[in-house]
């Protein structure tokens, strides 16, 4: 049986290491999940070719990079990043919780 409802607090996941990364959703048009981060902890930039990205800000408040901007967002903020475009977590101000939505979905790298 499908799985249509998720509840954000029983996939988020944390690491004093680094930022953790939990799937919610996979299908063949989108991909949505959590990137949860402690205070201090960043994502690299990086760039989606062919797919647009979505973060919504669940909880927490980070510092995100889109383009040559960088702001800092709350919970309650969307930021879009259109394919192509470098984006990233520049820092984590609070404990955060992203939601993430790629469309289509990331392709394995190819190394």
């Amino acid at each position: 049986m499908a799985e249509y409802f998720r509840r954000v607090e029983t996939v988020a996941q944390w690491s004093p290491v680094e930022a953790t990364k939990a799937d919610l959703f996979s299908g063949s048009g989108l991909f949505a999940g959590l990137n949860c981060f402690e205070p201090g902890q960043r994502q690299k930039v990086h760039v989606h070719e062919g797919a647009d990205k979505f973060y919504f800000v669940v909880s927490g408040k980070a510092r995100i990079t889109v383009g040559d901007e960088s702001r800092d967002v709350a919970a309650g903020t969307v930021v879009w990043a259109p394919a192509g475009v470098r984006h990233g977590v520049a820092e984590a101000i609070e404990r955060t919780v992203l939601l993430v939505a790629i469309a289509p979905p990331p392709r394995p790298s190819k190394f």
